[in-house]
């Protein structure tokens, strides 16, 4: 497996720096920088894309919504340029929360926005001049605008992955990207996210091997089962704000997903309890099982063990979320996982 991880620019700018460059000493293959609600994803690419020699850089997303396609096409063309083609494009529909509540713009139709995003990015990528009418996006609109393409050179072959949770856009996925950034995932559960994804590439004439499988997940070491109880223990809570807190009482797609591996019952549960303000009843709903079977947690063998299940089950780069308080126990936990794989 390739390994990756994700970073963001928020917060300790400096350390995060610090974490990406000695990652790529480390050997890391892809480190992708999230955006989230915090800082933008470009700006810290284009400052990781001056620092950085060897690492493949990508956006761990862009959100649909915040761009328009064709900006996001320059972003895109400008970042490959500057770091010497080293830069894959990850885009994603986020959810209402962020893109209604933050930004102000209608979350609807999130499959045919990601459809029409990246057929227009494409006609940039190519150097084509950009004509598109489709039922989100019109270029150009009608009256005196004429189809223009951009300025830059062409770049046909930068990579577009996808970070899709639900049925239609893993189909979509499947049919269009060159990479699948994949999140809540157990692979136990796997055909919950595989049948669609294979789906789509079979409707596109195309097969597992012709996409590459990115998934992510905290990795943590435990010296003996004390250790192991207490970390459990205080992922609690964050598990239980990913199926509670992300989203509203009625659209949570991360919840949505651990339902349909499994854990339809308790996932309504506790997004109900966090709803209604009991966090900590929240979490106590939350199993170890449920913990372990997410994340990178246990001792060094039992993270060996989960890593070969990973392969195992189809995943071709996995992103690994390094636990520690500073900059070097995270360094540490990093580069004692990537001696596993």
């Amino acid at each position: 497996m390739r390994t990756a991880t994700t970073v963001e620019f928020s917060k300790d700018t400096r350390t995060t720096l610090d974490f990406v460059l000695e990652a790529e000493k480390l050997g890391l293959d892809v480190c992708w920088v999230a955006e989230a609600w915090g800082s933008d994803a470009p700006s810290a690419l284009g400052y990781l894309a001056a620092r950085t020699d060897r690492i493949r850089l990508g956006s761990g997303i862009v959100q649909l919504g915040t761009r328009t396609p064709v900006a996001i096409a320059q972003a895109a063309l400008t970042l490959a340029d500057l770091s010497g083609g080293r830069f894959s494009l990850g885009l994603g529909p986020s959810g209402p929360q962020v893109i209604e509540g933050l930004h102000g713009v209608p979350f609807a139709k999130p499959l045919t926005r990601m459809r029409e995003t990246v057929e227009i990015i494409r006609q940039a990528f190519a150097g084509e001049k950009i004509s598109f009418s489709g039922r989100a996006f019109e270029i150009p609109l009608p009256g005196e605008a004429r189809p223009m393409r951009l300025s830059t050179a062409p770049n046909p072959d930068i990579p577009i992955y996808l970070a899709t949770l639900s049925p239609k856009l893993l189909e979509l996925t499947g049919e269009v990207a060159d990479g699948w950034l994949g999140t809540s995932f157990v692979p136990e559960g796997a055909d919950a996210y595989f049948t669609h994804l294979d789906a789509g590439l079979a409707k596109a004439g195309r097969q597992r091997k012709d996409i590459d499988v990115c998934q992510g997940a905290e990795v943590a070491f435990a010296d003996n089962e004390d250790e192991l109880r207490a970390m459990v223990g205080g992922r609690k809570k964050e598990l239980a704000f990913s199926l509670g807190g992300m989203g509203s009482a009625t659209t949570n797609f991360y919840n949505n997903a651990y339902s349909r591996q499994g854990w339809a019952d308790v996932a309504a549960e506790i997004r109900e309890r966090w709803q209604a303000g009991d966090r900590d009843g929240a979490a106590a709903l939350v199993t170890d099982e449920m913990v372990l079977g997410t994340t990178l947690i246990g001792t060094e063998e039992m993270v060996r063990e989960r890593l070969r299940v990973w392969r195992d089950t189809g995943i071709d780069t996995v992103r690994l979320y390094p636990a520690g308080e500073t900059l070097e126990a995270r360094l540490t936990t990093l580069g004692r996982a990537l001696d596993l794989l």
